[in-house]
């Protein structure tokens, strides 16, 4: 009897790979909801520096409070006085 020769295991090709969502949608609808998710994100970053403006105004505006406030910069100034002398 003739030995049986082995067949190399099948390797999976690129097509045998199973289906992404990616893959099925239409390219149109791919486009689309990439053009949305890059909205998303600008819009997002807008935000984010808007807060960041918001929260600067605030600092400035309570630092000129502050500088208004004749209690503060009397303990301000007692502060430096007794550091001075330490």
């Amino acid at each position: 009897m003739a030995a049986k020769k082995k067949q190399p295991a099948a390797r999976p090709s690129a097509s045998d790979k199973p289906a992404t969502l990616k893959d099925m949608l239409n390219p149109e609808v791919l486009a689309k909801l990439q053009a949305q998710a890059n909205e998303l994100k600008a819009s997002e970053e807008e935000r984010r520096q808007e807060e960041q403006r918001l929260a600067l105004e605030a600092k400035q505006a309570e630092r000129k409070r502050l500088e208004n406030d004749f209690e503060y910069l009397l303990g301000q100034s007692e502060s430096k006085k007794t550091n001075k002398y330490d």
